[in-house]
Protein backbone atom coordinates (compact mmCIF):
# COMPACT_ATOMS: atom_id res chain seq x y z
CA UNK A 1 0.00 0.00 0.00
CA UNK A 2 1.15 3.49 -0.78
CA UNK A 3 0.96 5.55 2.39
CA UNK A 4 1.19 9.34 2.47
CA UNK A 5 1.47 11.14 5.80
CA UNK A 6 1.10 14.89 6.04
CA UNK A 7 0.64 17.36 8.86
CA UNK A 8 -1.03 20.71 9.30
CA UNK A 9 1.10 23.20 11.23
CA UNK A 10 3.18 20.56 13.02
CA UNK A 11 6.13 18.24 12.45
CA UNK A 12 5.77 14.50 11.95
CA UNK A 13 8.27 12.50 14.02
CA UNK A 14 9.97 9.60 12.23
CA UNK A 15 8.90 7.14 14.91
CA UNK A 16 5.24 7.99 14.16
CA UNK A 17 5.80 7.45 10.43
CA UNK A 18 7.28 4.02 11.13
CA UNK A 19 4.49 3.18 13.60
CA UNK A 20 1.79 4.30 11.16
CA UNK A 21 3.24 2.28 8.29
CA UNK A 22 3.51 -0.84 10.46
CA UNK A 23 -0.07 -0.48 11.78
CA UNK A 24 -1.53 0.21 8.33
CA UNK A 25 0.24 -2.82 6.83
CA UNK A 26 -0.69 -5.17 9.66
CA UNK A 27 -4.29 -4.09 10.26
CA UNK A 28 -5.52 -2.94 6.83
CA UNK A 29 -3.22 -5.05 4.67
CA UNK A 30 -5.58 -8.02 4.87
CA UNK A 31 -8.42 -5.97 3.35
CA UNK A 32 -6.64 -3.96 0.68
CA UNK A 33 -4.14 -4.89 -2.02
CA UNK A 34 -0.81 -3.28 -2.80
CA UNK A 35 -2.42 -0.70 -5.08
CA UNK A 36 -4.41 0.92 -2.26
CA UNK A 37 -3.65 4.56 -1.48
CA UNK A 38 -3.63 5.50 2.20
CA UNK A 39 -3.55 9.14 3.24
CA UNK A 40 -3.03 10.23 6.84
CA UNK A 41 -3.41 13.90 7.79
CA UNK A 42 -2.39 14.93 11.30
CA UNK A 43 -3.43 18.21 12.86
CA UNK A 44 -3.50 19.64 16.34
CA UNK A 45 -6.58 21.28 17.83
CA UNK A 46 -5.96 22.78 21.24
CA UNK A 47 -4.42 19.94 23.27
CA UNK A 48 -5.61 17.06 21.11
CA UNK A 49 -4.35 15.41 17.94
CA UNK A 50 -6.76 14.85 15.04
CA UNK A 51 -6.02 12.05 12.59
CA UNK A 52 -7.86 11.88 9.26
CA UNK A 53 -7.35 8.48 7.63
CA UNK A 54 -8.49 7.94 4.05
CA UNK A 55 -8.08 4.72 2.08
CA UNK A 56 -8.78 4.67 -1.66
CA UNK A 57 -9.04 1.21 -3.23
CA UNK A 58 -10.89 -0.07 -6.33
CA UNK A 59 -12.96 3.12 -6.74
CA UNK A 60 -14.08 2.87 -3.10
CA UNK A 61 -13.26 5.43 -0.46
CA UNK A 62 -13.01 4.61 3.25
CA UNK A 63 -12.58 7.50 5.68
CA UNK A 64 -12.24 7.90 9.43
CA UNK A 65 -11.43 10.87 11.61
CA UNK A 66 -10.43 10.43 15.23
CA UNK A 67 -9.27 12.74 18.02
CA UNK A 68 -7.07 11.76 20.98
CA UNK A 69 -4.34 13.17 23.18
CA UNK A 70 -1.80 10.79 21.63
CA UNK A 71 -1.06 10.43 17.88
CA UNK A 72 -0.75 6.67 18.10
CA UNK A 73 -4.06 6.26 19.93
CA UNK A 74 -5.84 8.47 17.40
CA UNK A 75 -4.38 6.46 14.50
CA UNK A 76 -5.36 3.15 16.10
CA UNK A 77 -8.91 4.43 16.66
CA UNK A 78 -9.15 5.58 13.02
CA UNK A 79 -7.92 2.20 11.74
CA UNK A 80 -10.42 0.41 13.98
CA UNK A 81 -13.22 2.64 12.69
CA UNK A 82 -12.42 1.74 9.07
CA UNK A 83 -12.35 -1.96 9.98
CA UNK A 84 -15.76 -1.57 11.66
CA UNK A 85 -17.11 0.13 8.52
CA UNK A 86 -15.85 -2.77 6.40
CA UNK A 87 -17.31 -5.39 8.75
CA UNK A 88 -20.65 -3.61 8.97
CA UNK A 89 -20.95 -3.49 5.19
CA UNK A 90 -19.24 -6.83 4.55
CA UNK A 91 -21.70 -8.13 1.96
CA UNK A 92 -21.55 -4.93 -0.05
CA UNK A 93 -17.81 -4.36 -0.05
CA UNK A 94 -16.31 -7.84 -0.09
CA UNK A 95 -16.34 -8.11 -3.89
CA UNK A 96 -14.32 -4.87 -4.08
CA UNK A 97 -11.74 -5.87 -1.48
CA UNK A 98 -8.96 -8.33 -2.14
CA UNK A 99 -9.89 -12.01 -2.24
CA UNK A 100 -8.36 -12.94 1.12
CA UNK A 101 -10.01 -10.08 3.04
CA UNK A 102 -12.63 -12.20 4.77
CA UNK A 103 -10.81 -15.45 5.44
CA UNK A 104 -11.51 -14.81 9.10
CA UNK A 105 -15.13 -15.36 10.06
CA UNK A 106 -16.71 -12.02 10.89
CA UNK A 107 -20.22 -13.45 10.91
CA UNK A 108 -20.30 -13.85 14.67
CA UNK A 109 -18.91 -10.33 15.20
CA UNK A 110 -21.38 -8.40 13.07
CA UNK A 111 -24.71 -9.68 11.77
CA UNK A 112 -25.05 -9.31 8.01
CA UNK A 113 -27.26 -6.53 6.83
CA UNK A 114 -28.62 -7.12 3.35
CA UNK A 115 -30.93 -4.20 2.63
CA UNK A 116 -31.23 -0.59 3.62
CA UNK A 117 -34.70 0.67 4.32
CA UNK A 118 -35.41 3.84 2.38
CA UNK A 119 -38.28 5.62 4.06
CA UNK A 120 -38.54 8.74 1.93
CA UNK A 121 -37.83 9.98 -1.58
CA UNK A 122 -37.76 13.69 -2.15
CA UNK A 123 -37.58 15.74 -5.34
CA UNK A 124 -36.95 19.44 -5.46
CA UNK A 125 -36.00 22.09 -7.98
CA UNK A 126 -32.44 23.35 -7.76
CA UNK A 127 -31.63 26.82 -8.85
CA UNK A 128 -28.10 28.14 -9.37
CA UNK A 129 -26.63 29.82 -6.30
CA UNK A 130 -23.23 30.55 -4.81
CA UNK A 131 -21.80 28.62 -1.86
CA UNK A 132 -22.60 31.32 0.71
CA UNK A 133 -26.25 31.37 -0.36
CA UNK A 134 -26.38 27.56 -0.14
CA UNK A 135 -25.01 27.69 3.43
CA UNK A 136 -27.59 30.31 4.34
CA UNK A 137 -30.38 28.22 2.81
CA UNK A 138 -29.16 25.11 4.66
CA UNK A 139 -29.12 26.98 7.98
CA UNK A 140 -32.58 28.45 7.35
CA UNK A 141 -33.95 24.95 6.72
CA UNK A 142 -32.19 23.58 9.81
CA UNK A 143 -30.46 20.83 7.82
CA UNK A 144 -26.93 19.41 8.16
CA UNK A 145 -26.38 19.42 4.40
CA UNK A 146 -27.77 21.08 1.29
CA UNK A 147 -27.52 20.08 -2.38
CA UNK A 148 -27.47 22.89 -4.94
CA UNK A 149 -26.36 23.87 -8.44
CA UNK A 150 -23.18 25.93 -8.16
CA UNK A 151 -23.72 29.16 -10.10
CA UNK A 152 -19.98 29.47 -10.83
CA UNK A 153 -19.48 25.98 -12.28
CA UNK A 154 -22.99 24.80 -13.22
CA UNK A 155 -22.34 21.50 -11.41
CA UNK A 156 -24.28 19.93 -8.57
CA UNK A 157 -22.53 20.46 -5.22
CA UNK A 158 -23.33 19.61 -1.62
CA UNK A 159 -22.49 21.87 1.30
CA UNK A 160 -22.49 20.41 4.79
CA UNK A 161 -21.70 21.38 8.36
CA UNK A 162 -18.74 19.56 9.90
CA UNK A 163 -18.61 18.36 13.50
CA UNK A 164 -16.34 21.22 14.60
CA UNK A 165 -18.82 23.78 13.24
CA UNK A 166 -17.08 24.66 9.96
CA UNK A 167 -18.57 24.09 6.52
CA UNK A 168 -17.38 21.94 3.64
CA UNK A 169 -18.37 21.60 -0.02
CA UNK A 170 -18.50 18.37 -2.02
CA UNK A 171 -17.81 18.86 -5.72
CA UNK A 172 -17.73 16.22 -8.48
CA UNK A 173 -14.36 15.27 -9.95
CA UNK A 174 -15.11 14.59 -13.59
CA UNK A 175 -11.74 13.13 -14.53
Amino acid sequence: MKTTISAKKMQIPQNFTDYAQQRIDSKLGKFFGDDADVKIVISEHKTEIVIELTVRYNSMLYRAERTAVDKNAALDDAIDKIIRQIRKNKTRVEKRLKDTAFKESFAELVPEQTDYEIIKHKKFKMRPMDIEEAILQMNLLGHNFFMFTNAATGEINVVYKRAEGNYAVLEPDNE
